[in-house]
């Protein structure tokens, strides 16, 4: 697998879109049963070494996961009784995959009930209606995995420099996004919702505590975009320097962007991805008076202190 794969999103657009679709599906069965955690992390999806897993959930006396195998495709449900259903990622329908899903599970006995209406998209097709999403390149599904693992790699290292609350690198469904957030400890404005087909009480919840948030999306005209934005934005975030010189701040969106081919073409990848993680959180840190002498330390200090 090529470490910074190239994917443009016009060659892959109707197989993201139906993709989307499926981990929204297997996201809402770990909502159902994942107890809730801060910013509704517990719903999100987890990189695993062979795609995207929901990691173990509880379902009475027993736990359960659900796994995106992107080497094998094919999703694997596995119960702690060793129960265990394949059911095959091809061409198909939305609905036809709801149905899948929902049929394995009770097969397990792992009956679960979702809202089955997609989130944070417009229009939303119920998924037992959806027969317009069925599109499978798997070359396709392997090489944006590979953009994950690599944005992944280099989010975990930024992750390590901070010492405050911090999320974990994980994949929410509702947007397609991989992200990682940091928090300054303070309470936050209540957010005023509005994502489409999405409660604003999500929003809310998500939104609670001051934040600045960075993630990788694989959306727009290139071949995906990394964001950085900060909730609520300080006054000077938008015109804050940040590196590398192709990355800016996009007024509509109220994000600074950083093209995914501007990463990937770079002559070092890893170290270009840093620079926008990092210039962009000091964009809200030193904007919005975060106490940074207490949230910030270089990982190898205190492991070998």
């Amino acid at each position: 697998m090529v470490e910074w794969p190239r994917l443009p999103v016009a060659d892959w657009a109707d197989t993201r879109d139906t993709l989307h679709m499926w981990t929204q599906i297997v996201g809402k069965v770990k909502l159902a049963h994942a107890p809730l955690v801060n910013h509704w992390w517990q719903v999100a999806l987890h990189l695993t070494p062979r795609g995207l897993t929901t990691s173990a959930m509880p379902c009475g006396q027993r736990y359960f996961d659900v796994e995106f195998d992107f080497l094998e495709h094919v999703l694997r449900i596995s119960a702690s009784d060793g129960g265990q259903r394949r059911i095959a990622l091809e061409p198909k329908s939305v609905a036809d995959f709801h149905a899948e899903v929902m049929g394995a599970l009770d097969e397990l006995g792992l009956g679960t009930e979702i809202r089955p209406v997609p989130n944070e998209v417009d229009p939303a097709v119920p998924f037992p209606q959806d027969t317009g999403h069925a599109s499978y390149d798997a070359d396709a599904v392997r090489r944006w995995w590979g953009q994950l693992l690599a944005a992944h790699r280099v989010m975990s290292r930024f992750r390590s420099e901070f010492v405050g609350k911090v999320s974990p690198v994980h994949y929410f469904w509702g947007a397609m996004d991989l992200a990682v957030t940091r928090f300054s400890g303070r309470t936050a404005p209540r957010h005023p919702g509005g994502a489409p087909n999405c409660a604003d009480r999500v929003m809310v919840e998500g939104y609670s505590h001051e934040l600045s948030s960075c993630g990788f999306w694989p959306g727009g005209d290139g071949e995906g975009v990394f964001y950085a934005y900060a909730y609520p934005e300080p006054e000077g975030f938008r015109d804050h320097p940040v590196t590398p010189a192709e990355a800016g701040y996009d007024a509509q969106l109220g994000e600074f962007v950083l093209p995914y081919e501007a990463v990937r073409r770079s002559a070092d990848p890893d170290e270009t991805l840093l620079g926008f993680l990092r210039t962009t959180y000091e964009a809200a840190a030193e904007h919005g008076g975060w106490d940074r002498a207490a949230l910030e330390d270089v990982p190898t200090r205190r492991a070998y202190a």
